[in-house]
């Protein structure tokens, strides 16, 4: 059968992209090599130094891409890269791509094979702090737009493209929705593309398409002025540990739903044809079970463990404690007990309103005589995109030219920032990363696949072109 028109268009832009990609990528993979030298670890403050030189030397790296805005942008921690190129065409959708350039720390005696900071091409692979998480899934946007200039003859993008590039990701991202709301206006958007995410195998390329959100909190009982006697007082004055063990025993019900009244209400309920995507993953119950070093599955009933994992919201005890923790006996009724929850929710769910929801269900589960204190920490509001938004849809056509295969969806059972920027500029939140599981991230040994690397550098290649026909 011979190709229309349109298929033959495209499949010689398609080959075009590839040759491209060919011939620049040695120097592509030098580029990021060179980056990964740059110990840019928020965490430790030693480092300081380095994550703003990793700032300065991503910002002059996207100068000579292209990009004729490419500044650093500061906050009262690291610093986070900004950049922009408008497409020329006031008709085009604007798109913001998101990152981070700080990684986690790493040494040597960790178990690394060779020195985490001087990366090593070997087997097909890229070794090296930062090469899947997040360096290297945020420089092949560097190279996939040049790739698509390449091969449609543009001088700019087919749409207005930015890049916002944090330095505080691997540091709970303290300064970063204070960021966004500052700039605001500069980071206006149709879309934002996450590239800070995963697929779920080498074999089985996939898009993710939300996250949950976060609430925690730390619950404080206080009984006695002081630790006193058991046999003196037992059975004849309330025990705060005895109250903090029956609080966290009345969270669930025997199913293993929240009892919180409330928690539930206006969630987003998976369709069942959600749920048949879901079902068609290539799941091992057992292999997961290994990799979670546990022995059996557990969870709110009715619920596969991939649908409680990443569409259900769930409660969980994060440590717990009170009285004496020490060898041998000690007969106290201690005078606190306390304990540390976290609270992931899905779309349709609100922070502020599960803080005031779970603030009210405390009080009642409190007794007579107990004094109780609960302080939250900032939450974190989950983003869900609809399988069929339009620009998730592009996202999953650019992968499939450039994996030559279907696309499957899977949603991270995690919580990022990448809801500040959905909540902030009121766009929707695609996420499109290459990295598998074996990469091991925030683990000794971090690696990236080259070949997938360069598929994501496709990817971003058709994406913009695909994006800008449908208009977002």
């Amino acid at each position: 059968m011979s190709e229309t028109p349109d298929s033959a268009v495209q499949t010689a832009v398609d080959a075009t992209v590839r040759a491209y990609i060919e011939q620049h990528r040695a120097a592509f993979l030098d580029d990021l090599a060179e980056w990964l030298r740059i110990p840019s670890v928020s965490a430790q403050p030693e480092h300081d130094a380095d994550v703003r030189r990793s700032a300065d030397w991503l910002a002059a790296k996207l100068k000579e891409t292209g990009f004729p805005v490419a500044e650093v942008l500061e906050t009262p921690g690291a610093p986070a890269v900004y950049a922009e190129w408008p497409s020329g065409d006031p008709e085009a959708p604007t798109v913001l791509v998101y990152g981070h350039h700080d990684v986690q720390p790493a040494a040597r005696e960790d178990g690394w094979h060779t020195e985490p900071f001087e990366p090593e091409l070997r087997d097909g692979r890229l070794y090296g702090r930062g090469a899947a998480d997040d360096k290297g899934q945020v420089f092949f946007h560097t190279l996939g737009v040049r790739a698509h200039l390449a091969a449609t003859g543009r001088t700019a993008p087919a749409v207005n493209l930015k890049l916002l590039i944090e330095g505080e990701e691997e540091s709970g991202s303290p300064n970063f929705r204070a960021l966004v709301e500052a700039h605001a206006d500069r980071l206006a958007a149709d879309a934002v593309i996450v590239s800070d995410t995963g697929m779920w195998s080498q074999n089985t390329p996939t898009v993710c398409t939300g996250m949950r959100g976060l609430a925690e909190c730390e619950i404080r009982l206080y009984g006695p002025d002081q630790d006193i006697h058991s046999g003196s007082f037992g059975g004849a004055v309330p025990n705060p540990a005895t109250a903090v063990a029956r609080l966290v025993a009345a969270l669930h019900d025997a199913h293993a739903r929240v009892t919180v009244p409330g928690f539930y209400d206006g969630i987003a309920e998976l369709t069942d044809a959600e749920r048949q995507l879901v079902a068609e993953l290539p799941f091992d119950e057992e292999e997961w079970l290994r990799t979670a070093k546990s022995r059996a599955p557990h969870g709110e009933a009715g619920y596969s463990t991939l649908e409680r994992v990443w569409a259900r919201p769930t409660a969980e005890v994060n440590g717990i404690g009170g009285g004496y923790q020490g060898p041998g006996g000690k007969t106290i009724i201690p005078s606190s007990a306390m304990v540390k929850l976290s609270f992931r929710l899905v779309a349709g769910q609100d922070p502020d309103r599960i803080e005031k929801l779970v603030t009210e269900w405390v009080a009642t589960q409190v007794p007579d005589g107990i004094r109780h204190e609960i302080a939250f920490s900032a939450g974190t509001r989950p983003c869900l995109t609809p399988l069929d938004h339009p620009a998730l849809q592009s996202v999953v056509r650019a992968m499939g030219r450039a994996f030559g295969q279907k696309i499957r969806f899977t949603r991270e059972g995690g919580s990022g920032p990448a809801a500040d920027l959905q909540d902030v500029l009121g766009a929707p939140v695609l996420f499109l990363g290459i990295s598998v599981p074996s990469d091991g991230w925030h683990a000794p040994n971090e690696k990236v696949e080259i070949d997938l690397l360069l598929k994501g550098v496709e990817t971003t290649a058709h994406l913009w072109g695909d994006l800008a026909s449908v208009r977002t």
